[in-house]
């Protein structure tokens, strides 16, 4: 088990919301770093946008998650990377394969989904569930998969089959190993169901939480208080980051475009950014490899 995943179970554990914002390339996971985060997100909708040019509509696969996060990985210095597994990218042996892969890369945590592949963005219409034993059988693979990872099974039924057979899912879930469970699309009510439900059966299980701007406002939510009052230990914020980088950089090529010059618009400064990437101490690094070449040299 990496120390990453001690610190996402960590949180897990805990009695109040940790907030895990959304990464998609090594400046933005060296910013959450700097800002203070405890643990990162990488979504399955970023990666498809920022290295595919595509929708999540199905497109992306774990090998091009896990490479992703392996470039990531540095920038964030130990943060943990919470990271979207989808379906797993097949059937059970296919999901304990890509926990194995994941964990190469440096992810400490997954969350795997019981939608049939290929999957659609849990906010769109149209989603299909696989059957509960096939769900629970994804979930139990991946526990059983020997990664260490932390495993957040994740349940896309509220919106397709109702509540009833997601604290059914959830039930399952908790019984074939997972640590927490996700379900998407979920409000309080939704929240209080699983919570009870999972006490009662003697596994209360943490819950996850999404602040997604794919699903609407996202301060129109429970707060984080009331969040950790239901059972929720992890909210994430998938596409925040990326978001706001995008209108940024659409800010600056209007700007660039329309007057010749980026002048006008908030930037970071280029020394700000090339210490982020770590410039002085490779500088300071080939300095010292000068001299102790020069050193070397004039002994012989």
């Amino acid at each position: 088990m990496s120390p990453a995943a001690d610190r996402l179970r960590a949180a897990l554990s805990g009695d109040r919301v940790v907030r895990l914002p959304g990464v998609y390339d090594a400046v933005s996971a060296a910013l959450a770093a700097r800002a203070g985060a405890t643990a990162v997100h990488l979504s399955g909708a970023t990666v498809s946008a920022v290295e595919l040019g595509l929708p999540d509509f199905g497109y992306v696969h774990g090998t091009d998650i896990a490479r992703r996060a392996a470039s990531l990985a540095p920038a964030l210095a130990g943060v943990p990377i919470l990271a979207d597994a989808d379906t797993g990218y097949g059937n059970a042996l296919q999901a304990a394969h890509t926990a194995r892969a994941y964990a190469a890369a440096g992810i400490a945590g997954l969350h795997l989904e019981d939608q049939v592949a290929p999957k659609r963005c849990g906010h769109l219409g149209g989603k299909e569930v696989v059957g509960l034993d096939e769900a629970a059988g994804r979930i139990r693979a991946v526990v059983e998969a020997g990664s260490g990872l932390v495993v957040v099974a994740r349940t896309d039924a509220l919106s397709v089959a109702g509540l009833d057979d997601v604290v059914e899912r959830c039930r399952a879930f908790a019984a074939a190993g997972a640590d927490a469970v996700f379900v998407e699309g979920a409000d309080a009510a939704a929240l209080a169901a699983v919570r009870d439900a999972l006490a009662a059966d003697g596994r209360p299980l943490p819950q996850m939480y999404n602040r997604s701007e794919a699903g609407g406002a996202i301060d129109a939510g429970p707060s984080d208080e009331e969040l950790a009052a239901l059972g929720v230990r992890l909210v994430i914020h998938p596409v925040s980051a990326m978001l706001a980088a995008a209108a940024a950089v659409q800010h600056a090529f209007r700007e660039i475009l329309g007057t010749g010059t980026a002048a006008g618009v908030e930037r970071m400064a280029w020394n700000e950014l090339t210490d982020l990437v770590g410039l002085p101490q490779i500088v300071q690094d080939e300095q010292r490899y000068a001299a102790g070449a020069a050193a070397v040299e004039g002994g012989r």
